[in-house]
């Protein structure tokens, strides 16, 4: 590997260039005309323009993408997390062309980006599935006889969904009839694949997900877990390591499931297994994500570890270079994602930064993908920065994380800044009971 195309943008470019610098790796930007003065095209080794703004013509544009990796002679392509990072026909044209992807192969990828399909691989795996019905149901009729049959709420879900898209939580029939046709039309919109299914809706739900590495070589390990359940419309806001909610015991047997699923579908690379766990302490596979998570930084602070210098050694084939007994948690690591949002409405809030200025603290580590005098578009995410605040133990990360909040600047647009300082100082995220519903249940107490 000796020149590293990454195909992706912002924040998640840079942590990959940083990593590709202290191993002596070259790397190639690609840019969208939005993004021509954006941190991440001056930091890399060379920069190929790719496009205009919207995606499907820039950083979904897989030929523009190829294209770029052969004219500046990249053998590798990492795809970042989001865009084509889960895209099994975007690694299937790496293969063809001779470049190296980094992450599993296509066929794993396939596999698990159908939600159907990887419940039914880790049922035949045994590890512990939401109870539900295998078969997508075709009509809003289907699905109401399956929800009667494992009894209400339940939860409608997109076949290929992602992101909290064509999820809806039903208390009752009419609330199935009404959202079944809005989530399939959503599905079919999003994802190219209307399939919906209906699950148990799990009671007092946390989303807690594993990491996981597997090399070449049948090595499989997992590096412990993150609890990610503060959401808002299902996408993550903030996380944390280790979770506050689990015991010595039920984190062992997550983490030991999360491999078993791994090693059921061969998995080579670093991914996240995610699960669901209700208030008893009982877990269910989720979902299986095939790529570096926005949330990554959570568990190399965590640990010490990093885990692109892992993607990369395990995409060069070499074994896992360590023991499972070696992986511990040695701080309590939070990562508080930054949006270019109403802290309100949490509706996007594009413009220019006038003024940009990330804390210096001991304890502190910022990924971010802007600069003041950056325009933040419409076009994208509207995630410009990670805090990721880290202490000798959880109440000590918290203190950390209020005062990165507290002394972070950025002015010219809004930002949820106000907001996340809120969910530090919450009674309920301090003792660490909150569950997926915290942000929901807040502001309806607010009203």
């Amino acid at each position: 590997m000796r020149k590293v195309l990454i195909a992706n943008r912002g924040e998640i470019a840079r942590r990959i260039i940083r990593t590709c610098r202290e191993q002596g790796v070259g790397t190639v930007a690609v840019f969208s005309d939005a993004d021509k003065d954006l941190p991440f095209v001056r930091e890399a080794d060379e920069a190929v323009h790719i496009g205009p703004p919207p995606v499907p013509h820039s950083y979904l544009n897989v030929e523009a993408i190829i294209a770029a990796a052969k004219q500046t002679q990249a053998d590798a392509i990492h795809p970042g997390y989001g865009l084509l990072s889960e895209n099994a026909a975007f690694a299937r044209r790496c293969e063809e062309e001779g470049l190296l992807f980094i992450g599993p192969t296509p066929e794993v990828i396939a596999q698990m980006g159908d939600k159907l399909t990887a419940r039914n691989v880790m049922q035949a795996a045994g590890v512990p599935i939401v109870p539900g019905f295998q078969e997508p149901a075709e009509t809003a009729d289907e699905a109401a006889s399956m929800a009667a049959e494992i009894g209400y709420p339940v939860m409608l879900k997109a076949s290929a969904g992602g992101g909290g898209i064509g999820m809806q939580i039903c208390y009752q029939e009419e609330d199935l009839r009404q959202a079944y046709q809005s989530a399939k039309g959503r599905a079919k919109a999003y994802f190219g694949n209307d399939a919906m299914y209906v699950e148990r809706y799990v009671d007092e739900p946390r989303h807690i997900e594993v990491q996981i590495a597997g090399d070449m070589h049948g090595n499989v390990l997992h590096i412990l877990e993150r609890e990610c359940s503060i959401q808002r419309r299902h996408q993550k806001v903030l996380e944390e390591s280790p979770s506050p909610f689990l015991d010595a015991d039920t984190r062992e047997r997550l983490c030991a499931a999360a491999v078993q699923a791994a090693r059921a579908v061969g998995y080579t690379g670093v991914g996240t297994v995610e699960f669901i766990v209700d208030g008893s302490k009982q877990f269910y596979f989720l979902e299986m994500n095939t790529r570096l998570q926005v949330e990554h930084p959570v568990t190399e602070e965590m640990t010490g570890l990093d885990l692109v210098a892992m993607q990369l050694d395990i995409a060069r084939g070499k074994p896992l270079a360590l023991k499972q007994a070696e992986i511990k948690a040695i701080r309590h690591a939070i990562e508080l994602r930054i949006y270019a949002e109403d802290p309100v409405t949490f509706m996007p809030s594009p413009g220019t930064i006038t003024l940009y200025q990330p804390p210096e603290l001991e304890g502190i580590r910022i990924d971010d993908g802007v600069e003041t005098g950056t325009q933040v578009t419409p076009f994208y995410d509207p995630m410009i920065a990670k805090v990721i605040a880290s202490g000798a133990d959880r109440a000590e990360a918290i203190e950390q994380a209020k005062k990165a909040l507290e002394q972070f600047i950025i002015t010219g647009i809004k930002t949820n800044l106000p907001f996340l300082l809120e969910v530090l100082e919450d009674e309920l995220f301090v003792k660490g009971t909150y569950t997926t519903r915290f942000i929901q249940e807040r502001k309806q107490k607010s009203v």
